[in-house]
């Protein structure tokens, strides 16, 4: 079993920033990716921004320049710091990871999900 438990969201007026956090935590034996996803009130959830082993990362066209995604392998934690964040960014934020684990006699691999948390930006 894995757990990802997220931190950091809350209320901030336009122009302003957070961080968030999600510690993955469980029966791990490797992380693949870890990402970020956020759903808007009446929207599709949608991807945020990416990591994945190596260090490449990804982001949505709305976001680029002012979100980055880093991760610190040691502590099994992926961060999103969140700038010059805009009402349109106001959601619930989800951490999603991609996640193996060793059994008895095999690798399993499989994608697991934070509760989420919500971020709300004033105008």
């Amino acid at each position: 079993q894995v757990q990802l438990v997220e931190s950091g969201g809350g209320l901030v007026q336009a122009g302003g920033s957070l961080r968030l956090s999600c510690v993955a935590s469980g029966s791990i034996f490797s992380i693949n990716a870890m990402g970020w996803y956020r759903q808007a009130p009446g929207k599709q959830r949608e991807l945020v921004a990416i990591t994945i082993t190596g260090g490449n990362t990804d982001y949505a066209d709305s976001v680029k320049g002012r979100f980055t995604i880093s991760r610190d392998n040691a502590k099994n934690t992926v961060y999103l710091q969140m700038n010059s964040l805009k009402p349109d960014d106001t959601g619930v934020y989800t951490c999603n990871a991609d996640i193996s684990r060793k059994t008895p006699t095999m690798t399993v691999t499989g994608t697991s999900w934070g509760q989420g948390t919500q971020v709300t930006v004033s105008s």
